[in-house]
């Protein structure tokens, strides 16, 4: 197993700094982490973090982690058998302890709750927007995100992660000359960014996600597409320059996560290769 040990630290620029005079908000202006409004958290992807899967890696993004594991099968979900393509999906669960207080075990209640769909199936339709599913042929890829430890973010870990993982699977396939080539068409990752006391800023923790007048999740291509955005307003609502903001952020912000994927997948393929 190896890490791309990636800590990312970028510029201040992209938000006012707060006015001198005025004093009655100064400690409004500054992250509780210390990080400046474009700086992501320290990140890491160790790839082949699960020895038995076809791809794997363990992206940590500050206090958050999950391990993302893809595994390949040779069937296709029904409403897509004989048409010649593939599928690729997702799960996302929490371990029971990756939150400061314990959570039930969803297994055990019989069921997923809301939040766990909405979110493997965002993971799930964030990875098929960078699959050609022809190419991709008659079989099925699943990506598992397990959350180990959450401080916010885990959603937008768990894509950054899954893709690394299915292109670990990938290139496993391709290897085993399964595939005559890799079906990726792009990277993809996600970022979330906020409207906060401090201002606009990237990749919210855990405390300034619980405070925060309003939050978003962007999920980009390093191609500068856009897959998918989820933006909320908790109070008032926002003005369209914010938005603006928070998508510069979130740019600056993946522009860095597409490097430490690529580190992470060269890192892997290195040590494959090695004697």
């Amino acid at each position: 197993m190896t890490s791309t040990g990636l800590e990312i630290r970028s510029p201040l620029g992209l938000c006012p700094a707060p006015r001198p005079a005025d004093r009655s908000t100064a400690f409004m202006t500054t992250r509780p982490s210390g990080r400046a409004p474009d700086a992501l958290r320290a990140i890491s992807i160790e790839p082949g973090f699960a020895h038995h899967a076809e791809g794997s890696a363990l992206i940590r993004m500050g206090g958050t982690e999950v391990l993302c594991a893809a595994t390949v099968e040779s069937r296709v979900p029904p409403f897509l058998r004989g048409q010649g393509k593939g599928w690729v999906t997702a799960e996302y669960g929490m371990l029971p302890r990756a939150t400061h207080t314990r959570g039930g075990r969803e297994a055990a209640k019989g069921k997923q709750s809301g939040r766990t769909q909405e979110i493997q199936r965002l993971i799930g339709r964030s990875l098929r927007a960078v699959v050609d599913l022809e190419a991709l042929g008659e079989m099925s890829i699943t990506v598992d995100c397990d959350v180990l430890n959450a401080d916010g973010g885990t959603r937008c870990a768990s894509i950054t992660g899954a893709w690394v993982a299915l292109r670990l699977a990938l290139e496993t396939l391709v290897r085993n000359r399964v595939l005559a080539r890799l079906p990726l068409t792009a990277q993809v990752a996600a970022v979330s960014c906020g409207l906060t006391g401090a201002g606009a800023v990237l990749d919210l923790d855990y405390d300034e996600d619980s405070a925060a007048a309003a939050d978003a999740n962007f999920v980009l291509t390093e191609t500068g597409g856009i897959v998918e955005i989820q933006a909320t307003a908790e109070h008032a609502p926002f003005a369209q320059d914010q938005f603006d903001t928070l998508l510069r952020l979130a740019r600056t912000g993946t522009a860095q996560l597409f490097i430490a994927q690529r580190q992470a997948v060269d890192a892997a393929l290195t040590a494959r290769t090695a004697p």
